[in-house]
């Protein structure tokens, strides 16, 4: 059985590996830091503005939508279609005017 002692090769053992381990925290670090300024920032005004777009595309799609089957129904093409379609844009409008009613403040 080989006799574990602390030759001068098992010092200079120990020395790189602690070098290696203080080479890779400090590759580590430069790497979070690297990648932390690619993220980009998401801050309320960005979930505001999906806000506005999901208000408009539900308002208005919606409307239309609900207003063709109306028509398709009734055969009454395409008036129940722009009569659902008119007020669905101005349910859009109105939540989002009700829902921006914090800006400037």
């Amino acid at each position: 059985m080989p006799k574990l002692d602390s030759s001068p090769d098992t010092e200079n053992d120990d020395a790189k590996i602690e070098a290696l381990k203080k080479r890779i925290a400090a590759a580590d670090q430069q790497e979070s830091e690297r990648t932390a300024k690619g993220r980009p920032v998401v801050d309320e005004n960005y979930h505001k503005g999906n806000r506005v777009l999901a208000d408009l595309i539900a308002g208005i799609g919606g409307g239309a939508l609900i207003g063709w089957f109306l028509d398709r129904f009734f055969a009454t093409s395409p008036w129940l279609m722009l009569v659902f379609l008119f007020m669905g844009i101005i349910v859009a409008f109105r939540n989002i005017i009700k829902n921006s009613g914090n800006i400037g403040q």
